[in-house]
């Protein structure tokens, strides 16, 4: 104990905080609070610092907080290798083989953290023809760990133990100035990974944040590179920016730079389509509303809605071929899903629920017999119901049948019961029943006498 609180007073294993060309910023002028860090996050931090190492929350969290939002979860950053921070928590697991990472877990909290990392020198970089990095995790110190982010807003390192925030690159006075800025050449860093232009976009769109004159400049130019990172990170930002609560900013400013293409039919195709765009709209208006509200969304839904009219489309030309309408709309629905999996893998995880929402459709402009009755104890009904509002309200079918559905899935049975079109085309066919054969002695006539 006595060594630890030595060793946090005066420093040991670099644990004087290295504050290098760091402008510091003291409480007393970004009013950031030690209260504002999670519990977790500041065991972790007041636990390495105990043991000699520096240790800050770093990135997203510190940005949030001076824009008076509230984080969805804490990193830190230490001069600590992962070993060292497994030695100091017995509740903490490494993970990653190229980039380890630790996570240390309090109760049902689990904080990431980081050893510090340098920029890998140009001539040591291992890179693609394109000049997309393929190597870049190299143990460094807070310096450089600040110069290898990729924003300013995102460059700031928060010690809970002093409330002080070490500020490399003026990211400080661009979150101040409600500006996204690049840290260094921003060809260069888009180069090195072009998902950053993804994630200026997203970030600049959930943030309210203008992009940088210069942070903008080169994304027309180099959008093409997209096409060289592995779908699964394009994905996994698709689903950051259409997930963020801010969806519907970021589709606008996607299309707007350029970077739509070649990411989602419905962002190619779907948007130049007066009513294909009104629901893509609206699907990403409502899940926006959802996440704000803190209410559960599912990928799968806003996944069917963005691919809908595309399987529309190929439902339609099936029809027109001369298949029937059911055998035509599941083959449509398998044509779009392998189509856009050639462009960006939607996990197969989704599929089920995705068609299940398209096959209902159908199903819900049925409203005689007994159809109704077993479409409301369908699993998916509510999703296949929301769905069908979303339809409704962007005009592609009559708004009376989200209505009449809304009337009969909480009428009593006396009211469903009158609310049933009745049967067209007949109705269904009756069995005749088959007479059954006498044996062949009864059958015969009977001998003479």
């Amino acid at each position: 104990m006595i060594k630890r609180l030595f060793t946090r007073v005066f420093g040991g294993k670099a644990g004087k905080h290295p504050a290098g060309r760091s402008r510091v910023i003291p409480f007393s002028k970004h009013h950031v609070s030690r209260d504002g860090i999670s519990y977790a996050a500041r065991r972790v931090t007041d636990g390495l610092q105990a043991a000699g190492y520096s240790a800050f929350v770093v990135g997203g969290a510190v940005r949030d907080l001076l824009l008076d939002r509230h984080p969805k979860d804490f990193d830190v950053a230490t001069n600590a290798t992962p070993e060292e921070v497994r030695r100091v928590f017995r509740r903490s697991r490494i993970i990653g083989r190229r980039f380890r990472l630790v996570h240390v877990m309090f109760g049902e909290e689990t904080v990431e953290v980081s050893t510090f990392r340098r920029m890998v020198d140009a001539e040591e970089a291992e890179t693609d023809e394109h000049g997309r990095l393929l190597r870049d995790n190299e143990f460094g110190d807070q310096e450089q760990d600040a110069a290898r982010r990729d924003f300013t807003a995102n460059a700031l390192f928060y010690d809970p133990a002093t409330q002080e925030i070490y500020d490399y690159h003026d990211g400080y006075a661009d979150i101040r100035a409600n500006t996204l800025r690049m840290i260094g050449d921003p060809q260069v860093r888009y180069r090195e990974d072009p998902v950053r232009m993804l994630r200026a976009v997203r970030l600049s769109s959930k943030l309210g944040m203008t992009l940088d004159r210069a942070t903008a400049a080169p994304i027309g130019r180099l959008k093409g590179l997209l096409d060289n990172v592995p779908q699964a990170r394009l994905l996994d930002e698709m689903l950051k920016m259409l997930l963020s609560g801010h969806a519907v900013e970021g589709v606008k400013k996607l299309r707007a730079m350029g970077l739509h293409q070649g990411l989602l039919p419905m962002l190619d195709v779907i948007l130049e389509q007066p009513l294909g765009e009104k629901f893509i709209m609206l699907a990403l208006k409502n899940t926006d509303q959802r996440i704000r509200e803190d209410k559960p969304t599912s990928p799968a839904f806003l996944f069917a809605a963005l691919l809908w009219h595309e399987v529309l489309a190929a439902w339609k030309a099936r029809q027109e071929a001369g298949e029937r309408p059911i055998p035509a709309l599941h083959s449509a629905m398998d044509d779009v899903l392998d189509r856009q999996r050639e462009q960006l893998a939607i996990p197969r995880r989704y599929d089920a629920v995705m068609k299940d929402v398209w096959a209902s459709q159908p199903r819900l402009e049925q409203r005689s017999g007994q159809r109704p009755y077993r479409m409301l104890e369908f699993p998916r009904f509510r999703a296949a119901y929301d769905f069908l509002l979303l339809r409704c309200e962007s005009g592609e079918i009559a708004a009376e049948l989200g209505l009449w559905w809304d009337e009969f899935q909480n009428a009593s049975d006396a009211r469903r019961a009158e609310m049933l079109q009745p049967e067209t085309g007949g109705g269904p066919k009756k069995r005749r029943r088959r007479r059954k054969k006498k044996p062949a002695a009864e059958e015969a006539e009977p001998a003479g006498e």
